[in-house]
C-alpha cells in the first residue's frame, strides 16, 4: 500500500513542476526581450496575425452564407476607413464590428 509521505512527496513534485511551466515563459522574457531578433519580430508579427485572423475568418465566414463575401468586405473597409481618419482602435472595431453583425442579422 502506498504511503502517505509518497503521496505527498509526489503531489509536492507536480506542483512544482507546474508552478516551473507557468514561471518559465516570465523568466525567458527578461532575457528574450533585449534579443534583437525578438525585436524585430515584435514589431512585425502583431501585423501579419491580425492580417490572417482577418483573412481566415472573414473568408470562412463568406463561405457559409449565401450572401457572400460582401458583409465582411464591407465591414473591413468601413474599419480600414475610420481607422485611417480618426487614427481610433477602439472606434474601428467597435463600429465595424456592429456594422457587420447588423448586415449580417439583416439577412
Amino acid at each position: 500500500m502506498i504511503e502517505s509521505k509518497q503521496v505527498i512527496a509526489v503531489i509536492a513534485a507536480m506542483a512544482l513542476v507546474t508552478f516551473a511551466l507557468r514561471a518559465l515563459p516570465f523568466l525567458a522574457a527578461l532575457w528574450l526581450k533585449k534579443h534583437p531578433i525578438v525585436q524585430r519580430l515584435g514589431q512585425f508579427l502583431p501585423l501579419a496575425i491580425m492580417t490572417l485572423l482577418l483573412l481566415h475568418s472573414a473568408t470562412s465566414a463568406a463561405r457559409e452564407h449565401a450572401a457572400g463575401p460582401w458583409p465582411e468586405l464591407l465591414a473591413v473597409a468601413l474599419v480600414v476607413i475610420l481607422q485611417w481618419s480618426t487614427r481610433n482602435a477602439l472606434l474601428s472595431i467597435v463600429i465595424g464590428t456592429c456594422v457587420y453583425v447588423l448586415i449580417r442579422n439583416l439577412n
